[in-house]
């Protein structure tokens, strides 16, 4: 009996295997990965979608889009982009904004930072690292 069941059994795990490492292989958590529909400015990178992005973070593009009121006095000053994770471009061309991280009583490490060709990026670790946010 455990001689019929063994290769079954094995075939099946192996079937679970090949859809979880194919499921994986996508470039990591949905809607994160640089896809093809992508703008041009995103190509390349890490992306995330608007929806996706923590509450505070889109409540802070919904100032931006309303032109303010900020919370932050440092809110759409100029991002000098000394780390050079985003693309090169003239000072003045990106613009940083807080995102309020809970439990923090200083600004936190979170940011998105905008450009004037209506780029939108989101860091949660201090500039060290950006993900393209992509608008629908």
């Amino acid at each position: 009996m455990i001689a019929r069941f063994f290769p079954r059994a094995l075939g099946a795990l192996l079937i679970c295997f090949a859809v979880l490492v194919t499921g994986c292989s996508s470039g990591g958590e949905a809607g994160t990965s640089a896809s093809a529909s992508a703008p041009a400015w995103a190509r390349g990178m890490a992306t995330v979608e608007a929806g996706r992005l923590p509450d505070e973070a889109r409540r802070t593009l919904r100032r931006i889009d309303d032109g303010g009121p900020y919370p932050y006095a440092k809110d759409g000053t100029v991002f000098s982009n000394f780390e050079r994770e985003l693309p090169q471009r003239k000072r003045g061309y990106y613009h940083e904004y807080t995102v309020r991280t809970p439990g923090e009583r200083d600004r936190g490490a979170r940011r998105i930072v905008t450009g004037e060709g209506g780029e939108i990026y989101y860091t949660d670790d201090h500039y060290a690292s950006f993900k393209a946010v992509l608008r629908q």
